[in-house]
């Protein structure tokens, strides 16, 4: 099955899911390098539901806040990876700066967010609020990053 959608087309997805009496969950972030921080948010996201959407940041959107030299695995590649693994049943890519517009879309019922947030500073509650949605913080304690792992292997080349 292929997990990549147009935002049109993955709206249609989702309307049909919840048609269905499914639980959606929203999950986003750039996934470069995939470490075990990833796997655990997006783990701990799909736990909270049925359907796992996984919106990921395009490489420009990411080359704007992270700098000319990343991403490091280009945006069909961390698609392909992010395509593999199981808790993962949509994805959807985006350029803009956050993710209301596609929570303002897609509605789903619970946006995840890692452990370096907490429900009061997600950027997106007031949207997801809006809409009767809620917010729920998931994962490990933010110890692992792409940065550092990137970081780690510079330093010991």
């Amino acid at each position: 099955m292929n997990k990549l959608f147009q935002l049109e087309e993955l709206k249609i997805q989702i309307e049909n899911e919840k048609r269905l009496g499914r639980k959606v969950i929203f999950a986003n972030g750039v996934f470069d390098l995939l470490h075990v921080g990833h796997v655990r948010y997006l783990k701990g996201a799909k736990a909270l539901g049925d359907i796992l959407v996984v919106a990921v940041n395009s490489d420009s959107s990411v080359k704007s806040y992270k700098g000319e030299d990343r991403p490091h695995t280009p945006e069909d590649e961390r698609i392909e990876i992010l395509s593999a693994l199981d808790m993962v049943d949509y994805i959807v890519l985006f350029s803009e700066p956050n993710v209301e517009r596609l929570l303002l879309e897609l509605k789903p019922h619970v946006q995840a967010k890692g452990t370096d947030y907490t429900e009061d500073t997600v950027p997106e509650r007031e949207t997801v609020a809006s809409y009767g949605g809620s917010v729920a913080i998931v994962g490990d304690p933010k110890d692992h990053s792409s940065t550092e792992l990137i970081d780690k292997v510079r330093s010991s080349v």
